[in-house]
């Protein structure tokens, strides 16, 4: 009997260690609410300070982890391995979180610093009501260049990219949204467009801008483009502005077509642990001198009115990354068109990177 009580407390004593473990490990994955927060965000994509600040304030444990494209996040969210309190989605990504049943509603009335956002940038497409998301950063797709290396080439037209005097002179970025929206907005037509003529008649067009085309291109555009290996290049404003910073012989323009214009929000997801310290963190951001400083660290547009104030002249001041409401709103923000659709853009997509070749 003794022998059996003894193996008894030896199996409760591993026990407990493996649940005190466990729970150790967890917390450190992101899998308890409690004094933890953890949080996951787009690489370089917040200033640490403000982490910091945010724990101090608190008392709350911040865990800080990163991702480098929707997909992944997506894929990492849908497999509930880890448990997130607040994730970084972009616009479309937030229409298919929605529709999966991926997110938490918000409670506006945890969130007063939700009034300082400008309501050109509320109540879209892939959030009506703002039900599930706060605006983080924002911004366009438009044509950086060189005109040093251009010449009196005029780049507010889309249709500037087939002068064939930038024979070999383009980057474009490896985004069938990206080049597919650009062609379509070079013929007139949205950036959503689902009819068939339309798109085979965005393919032809494409496969005609290929003697222009140096190379299709990921992250590695922006070192490229600051570099001066082409003159051209087709990016997201945030990229733009890095690239600028880099090399300022560089400008940025959004064509009079019209273009994309993208968002990147804050959202709770449905399995989050700590609801109430994700809501904290939120308005945390939403204060303006807070996300001032984070506008001035990552070099993105915030869509925060008073924080914009805060910024300094030469960066709320450029209209550039600053559109005035007579450009953003012949922007669009992409559509979840649906995933046949969307394989759809891959494919013709594909069909013009293999004529390329």
């Amino acid at each position: 009997m003794k022998q059996l009580v003894n193996a008894f407390l030896a199996i409760l004593l591993v026990a407990f260690g493996l649940m005190f473990l466990g729970s150790r490990l967890n917390s450190a994955e992101g899998y308890t609410g409690g004094n933890t927060l953890t949080i996951y965000n787009w690489g370089d994509y917040i200033d640490p300070d403000l982490l910091e600040q945010f724990e101090k304030e608190t008392g709350i444990t911040v865990i800080y982890q990163t991702f480098d494209s929707n997909e992944a996040m997506l894929t990492k969210v849908e497999q509930g391995g880890t448990v997130f309190d607040v994730v970084v989605p972009s616009d479309y990504a937030i229409a298919k979180m929605r529709e999966e049943n991926l997110l938490l509603p918000l409670d506006h009335s945890k969130i007063p610093n939700l009034a300082n956002i400008d309501s050109r940038f509320m109540d879209l497409s892939f959030d009506p009501g703002n039900k599930y998301s706060v605006p983080y950063f924002w911004g366009t797709v438009g044509i950086i260049y060189n005109p040093e290396m251009t010449g009196d080439i005029d780049f507010s037209s889309w249709d500037s990219l087939w002068d064939k005097r930038l024979n070999n002179n383009i980057f474009l970025v490896d985004g069938a949204r990206e080049v597919m929206g650009m062609a379509l907005n070079s013929l007139h037509y949205s950036v959503n467009d689902t009819n068939e003529e339309h798109l085979q008649e965005a393919l032809s067009k494409l496969n005609k801008l290929s003697p222009n085309v140096k190379a299709i291109v990921g992250d590695e555009i922006k070192m490229l483009l600051a570099n001066e290996e082409a003159a051209v290049g087709i990016v997201w404003s945030g990229d733009a502005s890095e690239i600028m910073d880099e090399n300022d012989k560089l400008d940025y323009v959004v064509p009079e077509e019209g273009s994309n214009k993208w968002f990147d929000n804050m959202v709770i997801p449905k399995t989050a642990a700590n609801v109430e310290g994700a809501h904290k963190f939120i308005d945390f951001m939403l204060r303006p001198e807070v996300a001032a400083q984070n506008a001035e660290y990552v070099g993105y547009s915030t869509p925060n009115v008073p924080a914009l104030a805060l910024l300094p002249e030469d960066i709320s001041g450029d209209e550039r990354f600053y559109p005035p409401a007579a450009i953003t709103d012949r922007l669009e923000v992409y559509d979840n068109l649906g995933k046949r659709m969307l394989a759809h853009y891959n494919e013709l997509f594909l069909k013009f990177k293999m004529n390329k070749k």
